[in-house]
């Protein structure tokens, strides 16, 4: 899976991860289909969207983000990576933590906190407001 447009660096990151995994190419069936949406005649006459199954899992996986094949390639395999640790791990995946943290910056927030953080920003106003500089009368008149 070699190939100039994907770094060396990033593609050994996911053969580690899709080893650890137990993801292996032999389980992996690929085909290359032809992809729709923009792109115009380039799209309409090569196949750049790749499909991958992992045949233990029965998973499936289609990518078409790019135009060139093998970016889609590197991204179907790190989707398929992505799907299949996620049904090992379970609520620890990284796609779950990601989105519990989302659930919990949207959360609203308890009464207590809330008036905390209320009279944390009164605080701070009457600080401000100390600071003002007010020019008596009697220097206005002057």
């Amino acid at each position: 899976m070699s190939d100039p447009v994907v770094s060396a660096r990033k593609e050994d990151a996911l053969r580690r991860k899709m080893e650890k995994l137990g993801i292996f190419e032999k389980d992996i069936e690929e085909k290359f289909v032809r992809s729709s949406g923009h792109g115009g005649q380039k799209i309409n006459k090569t196949a750049t969207c790749v499909y991958l199954k992992h045949l233990p899992t029965q998973i499936e996986v289609k990518c078409q983000r790019e135009r060139s094949q093998s970016l889609n390639r590197y991204y179907a395999r790190k989707i398929l990576a992505g799907k299949i640790e996620a049904m090992i791990l379970g609520e620890k995946s990284e796609e779950q933590q990601k989105i519990e943290k989302i659930r919990r910056q949207k959360r609203k927030r308890s009464k207590r906190a809330k008036e905390k953080m209320l009279e944390e920003k009164k605080k701070q106003s009457r600080k401000k407001t100390s600071r003002r500089y007010r020019p008596s009368s009697e220097e206005m008149d002057n």
